[in-house]
């Protein structure tokens, strides 16, 4: 059968695929699904996964001891933005020089964020989350898909990293482009759209007795096993036909970097509609070891991910709803072990661009010591006397109010606790 065989694809690609259980959901996803879909905006969240060095990047310091690839007088000043020279130190990739010439104008930076901890896990959960002393907590791109369409097929998309969801929107796992070919296409066999499982008219009639069967057994008491397995069921017919629209925009050669074979997944599911959010990542940022080489091999590649999504975006004419943030779960330490490496630091930097983001702007700053230098809440000037640290609690509450999803049942169930005179005041313009 098309839809059994349809869940059986979703199991092999590794997609975490259901659909919420409720009937008022399954109904609006019905409703949804037989249109354009989700329209917009899209979030997608670059992971520099291990921890990337910001003082070869967007919080360069130019000191002895901190930075052997350049000297203070090097460092580069871009609009308002203060980035590490390391055009000349890279292979292959993109340079920050290259990189905030493009997109400095619609860059938002924030130095200076303290996590307090720096051991991987803590810190991956206190980045994604706002939250670092629950595991119950939704990252936020899972938190937007759910408050803003979770009753697309695929609306939250994630690669890797940190990806709890709170129970709010399943998590789905698309690894590779055949993967997303073979679901898009799963009423045919293998997904060859030349060999159906059946004639339109036959599957016509199946989508018309399933969807009865379930219309009449709305309201019905059910055992919780009998109704998640009938909306499961339903859920399949549903998101089935939906994500045969992602077929025209996947892409006909795979690309050969890592961050470019996820974006080509997660800005297919946009474009189709099929899709709110996305978790990109690349690992191997850990650094203990030969810190220079390794981020001068991987933050290029990063960079040029990055570049990918908006320039492939703008191909596919979404750029403009997209909102991208970037970030990595820590920083690396001010100084060198004796491995040449840089260790585990608490203190982080953040990048925001897209819909409705006002760029050419660095807000918080590091000192010649790399620690944080406290902000005011309201004005976002430094402000060593009087500030606050800021820390990821203070921006995931922000990018909800971002959102509009801030007063979201989803959200109040996830309260961040920020007080009042902490909140940062016009974070986003």
């Amino acid at each position: 059968m098309s839809r059994r065989t349809f869940l059986k694809l979703c199991s092999l690609a590794g997609l975490g695929f259901a659909a919420p259980v409720d009937v008022t959901s399954l109904l609006y996803a019905k409703e949804r699904n037989d249109s354009a879909g989700y329209g917009g905006p899209y979030y997608i969240v670059f992971n520099a996964s291990g921890g990337w060095d910001t003082t070869y990047m967007m919080d360069p310091k130019g000191i002895e001891g901190i930075n052997r690839l350049y000297k203070d007088e090097e460092i580069v000043t871009i609009g308002k933005h203060r980035i590490a020279p390391i055009k000349k130190h890279i292979e292959k990739g993109m340079s920050n020089e290259d990189f905030f010439a493009k997109y400095g104008p619609e860059l938002r930076v924030l130095n200076g964020m303290d996590l307090s901890v720096n051991n991987h896990s803590p810190c991956a959960r206190y980045m994604a989350t706002g939250k670092l002393d629950s595991l119950a907590y939704p990252t936020f791109p899972a938190l937007v898909a759910a408050c803003h369409g979770s009753a697309a097929p695929l609306a939250f998309l994630t690669f890797g990293n940190y990806s709890a969801t709170g129970n709010l929107v399943p998590m789905s796992r698309v690894p590779y482009l055949q993967s997303l070919n073979l679901l898009a296409k799963a009423d045919s066999v293998e997904g060859n759209e030349r060999a159906p499982y059946h004639d339109p008219f036959v599957s016509d009639r199946i989508e018309r007795a399933l969807e009865q069967q379930f219309e009449s057994r709305v309201g019905e008491a059910r055992l919780p096993r009998v109704e998640r397995s009938q909306s499961m069921l339903y859920s399949a017919q549903v998101n089935s036909k939906a994500l045969q629209r992602v077929v025209p925009f996947i892409p006909k050669e795979v690309a050969k970097e890592r961050l470019a074979q996820q974006a080509d997944i997660a800005l297919a599911s946009f474009k189709a509609g099929v899709c709110v959010s996305a978790n990109l990542s690349i690992g191997q940022f850990d650094s203990h070891n030969n810190n220079d080489p390794d981020q001068m091999k991987l933050i290029p590649e990063f960079l040029a991910g990055i570049d990918y999504v908006m320039r492939k975006s703008e191909d596919l004419q979404i750029r403009e709803k997209l909102i991208v943030i970037v970030q990595s779960e820590m920083g690396r330490t001010p100084t060198y072990n004796t491995g040449n490496g840089k260790d585990h630091w608490s203190i982080n930097s953040i990048m925001f661009l897209g819909m409705g983001i006002t760029g050419d702007l660095v807000i918080g700053a590091t000192d010649e010591k790399q620690q944080a230098v406290p902000i005011n809440p309201q004005s976002l000037a430094l402000d060593k006397e009087n500030g606050i640290r800021a820390r990821p609690e203070h921006i995931h509450l922000a990018l909800r109010e971002f959102a509009g999803i801030q007063d979201h049942p989803f959200s109040k169930q996830f309260p961040l606790e920020v007080p009042a005179k902490e909140k940062l005041q016009s974070f986003w313009n």
